[in-house]
């Protein structure tokens, strides 16, 4: 959409050569023979930018700016002013004009004056933009988003955050979902108690239990002291179990208890210990297939899982892009950096498998690879340049229908075929965890030839 501007000089040439170089530029002009038209024109016409002479028969320039400052605070203005006023420009942007041109200028000056302008103005609605968003989510500012998916999960966080309910989280890996139970600790009446985290992925499975529970002194060979276990941690807080889909089977039980009974056992003790712990937990797995393949406890999923919450993908949510690359820019240092429309509209296409996480990374790598405070489509890395497909075009299944797991079975297969029956480039390529691959290489008896 072009920028639009409004002109206000009483000297009609002058007015008719801003006029012209203005649209030459591609900007949407108009134009008034005075201040007083010009303020009536500001109403209607609705412009980013204001250029105003500062000399003027009945209403001057700063009396122009004064209005304009009082009736449209988010427009800038500029002044144009003769050579020996400079004194009198210097006042008016104290008064609050972006900038000034003295006469006689040319066009080059004009243009890049107001391209300036433009742009900061551009960068001030993306961050009042920005703080709106941030002021309405009370206790979840870091989660950023305005569409329609992710007004929707405000809603239910707000609903929800202030209950004993256990909540699991669902998403793919760099969607958010830390910041999520983070942001339901802090809007709950817990906030003050602690928030305690423990990644199951993380952790060998036999040491995971006496990390979740703690142990006793001699519970087993190396447990030289007592520990106090993360559940005890969390005592009167909240704990988030970050990749409960990888928990072993052989503890789901002892979990499951501490939700029922609210209560733990250390490894090696006898005495059970009562707890008022909040859990929430999230994955990246599909569990509704882990409970139906017996791999995680269906009891269990019911109780983690009362209320849960689903982060959608940053793909399904491209809306969202262009305010998280300009909070990312700010995060990052680059407050006064802007990236082209045409770089945005790439990286607005782009899938983002890494999602939100992959989105902050690509942005701090351009702001400090970047040659200017503009960033190009030449500075983008290749991938988003490059013609993406969608999974729409890769596949072509028969009219009769197909069956979901030869399907899946021949996905694999191919993975692991073009990345030479290496597993963990075979995952990546997949997007999908290791151990993931491995099971579904065993599941489907997936052998390579040859061995």
């Amino acid at each position: 959409m072009k920028a639009k501007i409004l002109v206000i000089d009483d000297d009609t040439s002058l007015r008719r050569v801003l006029e012209y170089n203005l649209q030459e530029e591609g900007y949407e002009v108009e134009t008034a023979a005075s201040g007083e038209e010009g303020l009536m024109r500001l109403d209607l016409f609705g412009p980013d930018l204001v250029i105003t002479d500062m000399k003027m028969t009945g209403m001057d320039g700063m009396k122009v700016l004064k209005s304009v400052r009082e009736r449209s605070p988010e427009t800038l203005v500029i002044i144009i002013t003769a050579f020996g006023s400079v004194d009198a420009a210097v006042e008016a942007m104290k008064a609050g004009a972006y900038d000034y041109i003295t006469k006689p200028f040319n066009r080059d000056s004009l243009r890049l004056t107001v391209k300036k302008a433009l742009q900061f103005s551009g960068l001030s609605e993306e961050n009042r933009r920005l703080k709106r968003v941030l002021s309405d989510r009370e206790d979840f500012r870091t989660i950023i988003g305005s569409s329609k998916e992710m007004e929707q999960l405000f809603a239910v966080i707000r609903k929800v955050a202030d209950t004993e309910a256990s909540v699991l989280i669902t998403g793919e890996s760099g969607t958010g979902k830390e910041l999520v139970a983070r942001s339901l600790h802090a809007a709950s009446s817990r906030r003050d108690g602690p928030f305690v985290t423990i990644n199951c992925a993380a952790i060998p499975r036999d040491l995971l239990e006496s990390e979740l529970f703690g142990h006793t002194r001699g519970a087993f060979t190396g447990a030289i002291k007592d520990k106090t276990g993360k559940f005890q941690l969390a005592n009167g807080g909240t704990i988030f179990l970050d990749e409960v889909g990888e928990l072993a089977l052989e503890l789901q039980p002892k979990l499951l208890r501490a939700l029922q009974e609210k209560e733990v056992e250390p490894v090696g003790g006898s005495k059970v210990e009562k707890l008022d712990v909040r859990v929430i937990s999230a994955t990246n797995l599909d569990i509704d297939r882990a409970v139906e393949e017996g791999s995680f406890r269906e009891d269990l999923y019911y109780r983690l899982a009362v209320i849960p919450l689903h982060l959608p993908p940053l793909r399904e949510r491209r809306e969202d892009i262009q305010l998280l690359v300009r909070y990312f820019s700010s995060k990052h240092g680059g407050e006064a950096v802007t990236f082209e429309k045409s770089s945005l509209a790439l990286l607005k296409e782009y899938d983002w498998p890494g999602n939100v996480r992959e989105l902050e990374n690509t942005v701090e790598r351009l702001l400090i690879m970047r040659n200017s405070d503009t960033i190009t489509v030449d500075e983008l890395p290749s991938k988003f340049r490059e013609k993406r497909t969608t999974g729409r075009a890769i596949l072509r299944l028969p009219e009769e229908g197909y069956p979901l797991e030869q399907l899946e079975r021949e996905i694999v297969v191919e993975a692991l075929e073009r990345n030479g029956w290496n597993q963990t480039a075979a995952a990546r390529f997949l997007r999908i965890p290791r151990h993931t691959l491995i099971y579904r290489i065993e599941k489907y008896g997936i052998e390579q030839p040859g061995k």
